[in-house]
């Protein structure tokens, strides 16, 4: 797998945990305290996050952060 594709695929399951949890990408932009925008490129795969805020995203999300690895 390249990296762009596992960009794609993280954000793909960032997407799909935030519309488990019934949170629109303003929901949770609020809840990290950045932009919407910043959770729309990650979700198109097209965002580099740091470990900081790959962790606030799982906390937010209430998931285990391994699951946002998890591509099936």
């Amino acid at each position: 797998m390249d990296y762009e594709n596992f960009n794609s695929k993280f954000g793909t399951k960032l997407k799909y945990y935030r519309l488990l949890n019934g949170l629109t990408q303003e929901d949770l932009s609020e809840k990290l305290d950045v932009d919407a925008h910043y959770i729309s490129d990650i979700e198109r795969g097209t965002r580099n996050i740091t470990l900081k805020t790959f962790y606030k995203i799982a906390s937010a999300l209430g998931v285990e952060p391994y699951k946002l690895f998890y591509f099936d």
